[in-house]
């Protein structure tokens, strides 16, 4: 489905990442940092793609948290800080990919075991950070 660039549709996609951001809240202390961080991972994908989508830009392919964060950040001088505070978070293990497939790990490793020493707590607290500051810019627009 072909996404419209318009303020509307952007709040939309703040709607929904505040919500996977309380989901991830929800798991804190849970046992499950991999579950935590994918949360955040798709609560900074919605909500990267709604401060895109305010642009009224044509939308092709997004390139992923640090190329959405890049783009924004190049074309947004407000937003300047975006790129590192996102860069942050991927250190951490904020990722679609590594925190739920094997795969992503050295044998006999599975996400649900590779992720015990992060701070989900800080993780969470620059997730909010990131998520309040691109409400703000779209609230602008």
């Amino acid at each position: 489905m072909a996404l419209t660039p318009s303020i509307p549709e952007a709040l939309r996609w703040l709607c929904q990442a505040t919500s996977d951001l309380q989901a991830a809240h929800n798991d804190i202390r849970q046992c499950c940092p991999n579950w935590v961080l994918f949360k955040v991972h798709q609560a900074l994908e919605k909500a990267l793609l709604a401060a895109l989508l305010c642009r009224a830009e044509a939308f092709e392919g997004h390139g992923g948290l640090m190329g959405m964060a890049q783009r924004l950040e190049a074309k947004e001088p407000e937003l300047r800080g975006l790129v590192l505070d996102v860069q942050w978070l991927c250190d951490c293990g904020v990722d679609g990919k590594a925190t739920q497939y094997p795969s992503y790990h050295p044998f006999p490793m599975t996400p649900s075991e590779a992720f015990h020493s992060v701070d989900e707590e800080k993780v969470l607290k620059q997730a909010q950070e990131v998520l309040v500051r691109l409400k703000d810019h779209v609230s602008r627009k």
